[in-house]
């Protein structure tokens, strides 16, 4: 059986506190130590934004050539940086990897798992991830889908890269296990319906719409997985809810 994902739950807390008194940064009366620390978090900001444009511009070229076609040459000339300074915020290219992988799937969350949680528990909530797959699939269609990719090229080849990548594809399918699973205590499929039958041909219809359109350009393959995420509801749903 899949396992269930880990819902993360934020909390966001304010505590009052007085306010600090603003200097301008030629202010002399700053202490040295609190020099040295604005400088010091201005300098890690800096950091962690350059190295979100490398890994942005390492998830593009590799939307088009592959993980494995990935390397501190390759991405420091697409975004115009030295190969040393590429390799400053990684220190491999196996890391740059699994950053971009990382990248793909907040992408991914926000995209198709985040909205669907404004949906009521259910069938509703079933659909609305289906449809937010397929909104997503249909831009992948062009530019190329990074698990479906990475599956290929390391599906046979241990180690932390495929471990990312399997990771990343399970937590997701459990997710969606678990959507209809909770549509099945919801009393919107029938009671014998098969939770993880149900996941696994729902997933096969994107696979599929894949190697349809995208590998061997058939036209109508959009409409034809609609129809088949359909007839899979008119199985599994109870009367009235499909």
């Amino acid at each position: 059986m899949l396992q269930n994902s880990t819902i993360v739950l934020f909390y966001d807390m304010t505590l009052s506190a007085p306010p600090t008194p603003k200097r301008r940064s030629d202010d002399r009366s700053a202490t040295p130590g609190v020099r040295s620390r604005t400088s010091g978090a201005r300098a890690l900001q800096k950091g962690q934004q350059t190295k979100q444009i490398i890994v942005d511009g390492a998830l593009g070229l590799a939307t088009q050539i592959g993980l494995e076609g990935l390397s501190i040459g390759a991405v420091a000339a697409v975004t115009q940086m030295s190969k040393s300074g590429v390799f400053a915020h990684f220190g491999s290219r196996e890391e740059l990897q699994i950053s971009v992988i990382r990248e793909y799937y907040a992408q991914f969350f926000n995209d198709v798992f985040s909205p669907a949680m404004n949906e009521p528990r259910g069938l509703p909530r079933v659909r609305a991830l289906f449809a937010n797959w397929m909104k997503r699939v249909a831009v992948e269609l062009q530019s190329g889908c990074i698990f479906i990719s990475g599956a290929v090229e390391f599906d046979d080849r241990p180690g932390p890269v495929r471990d990312a990548l399997a990771s990343s594809v399970d937590t997701w399918l459990a997710a969606m296990y678990r959507a209809i699973v909770l549509a099945k205590e919801e009393g919107h499929l029938l009671k014998g319906a098969d939770e993880e039958q149900m996941a696994f041909e729902i997933h096969g219809l994107i696979l599929a719409l894949h190697y349809e359109a995208r590998f061997l350009k058939k036209a109508g393959a959009l409409a034809r997985t609609h129809k088949g995420f359909e007839n899979i509801l008119a199985r599994y749903a109870a009367i009235g809810d499909n």
